[in-house]
């Protein structure tokens, strides 16, 4: 049994959520410079040659990549050769949460009672945990600061076992399209197919923190990822809503095994400052 202290924890989610909301990935910097050579639109090539300086001004200044910095979501897989010293998991990573949004002069976003007073908590906390107990004695910490305006435009649908590839494929496009500019595209959006209601909107939440572009390993699927995103930069939203070829960056799909009787579905896009930082403690 490996003992781990709080401590630890602490510091290294600290650190990750100052990280992620200055440094974009270079999955997903990468992303958004290969679309500037697929990008038809004039206003489009402008306005991602913008978001590209902005990445560029966040990292050289240490600020923000954007003012909205996020609820915290974090999916941990826990060790079960791993005794936590000095305090309870859910404890650490809410303490490095408050720490790292506190230190790092990060906005912050978080509403205390969602409907009536809305005061805020002052420190970003809570924090959104999805743990899962592992076999082996590290804890793997991932975390995406998720901004508000892409997941107001999140979705589930309970679909028919009939529908089949169509209806899904019609389910997320039609999705992308009532959201328009609304989620700062371009977007990339997690898709989750199976299990229940609950189950099927932490897959599609999941699936964005994959590495942006990286198919799902069953071909099938990632076919399936493809035709939906050549969909959807056919609508012609493109960037930032002004139009064009790229109204996403990427497609990611997540499954859970369903009921005969269902075939449950959701939606969570992420907006082009795809922030996501995992860390092996």
């Amino acid at each position: 049994m490996r003992e781990l202290s709080v401590p630890t924890i602490i510091e290294t989610v600290a650190g990750m959520c100052e990280e992620a909301n200055i440094y974009l990935g270079e999955d997903v910097s990468g992303a958004l410079k290969r679309s500037l050579e697929v990008e038809e639109s004039p206003t489009g090539k402008e306005v991602l040659k913008q978001l590209i300086d902005n990445l560029e001004i966040a990292q050289n200044e240490q600020i923000p990549i954007c003012q909205d910095t996020g609820f915290a979501v974090f999916f941990v897989e826990l060790g079960q050769e791993v005794h936590l010293v000095g305090g309870t998991l859910e404890e650490a990573i809410n303490a490095g949460v408050k720490k790292g949004y506190t230190d790092g002069y990060l906005r912050k976003s978080i509403v205390e009672d969602p409907l009536y007073d809305r005061k805020n908590t002052g420190d970003n906390t809570p924090a959104v945990i999805y743990t899962e107990v592992v076999p082996g004695d590290k804890v793997k910490v991932s975390f995406a600061p998720k901004g508000g305006g892409s997941e107001n435009m999140s979705a589930i649908k309970m679909l028919k076992p009939a529908d089949g590839e169509e209806g899904l494929v019609d389910f997320v496009v039609n999705q992308v399209k009532t959201a328009g500019p609304n989620p700062c595209p371009p977007i990339v959006v997690g898709v989750g197919i199976g299990g229940t209601f609950d189950r099927v909107a932490v897959l599609a939440k999941k699936a964005l923190f994959r590495p942006v572009g990286q198919p799902h390993p069953d071909s099938r699927f990632a076919e399936l990822e493809q035709k939906i995103l050549g969909k959807i930069n056919n609508l012609g939203v493109g960037p930032q809503g002004f139009g064009g070829r790229v109204s996403a960056l990427a497609v990611h799909i997540e499954t859970f095994p369903s009921h005969i009787a269902s075939m449950a579905a959701a939606v969570n896009i992420n907006c082009h400052a795809s922030r996501h930082v995992e860390r092996v403690i």
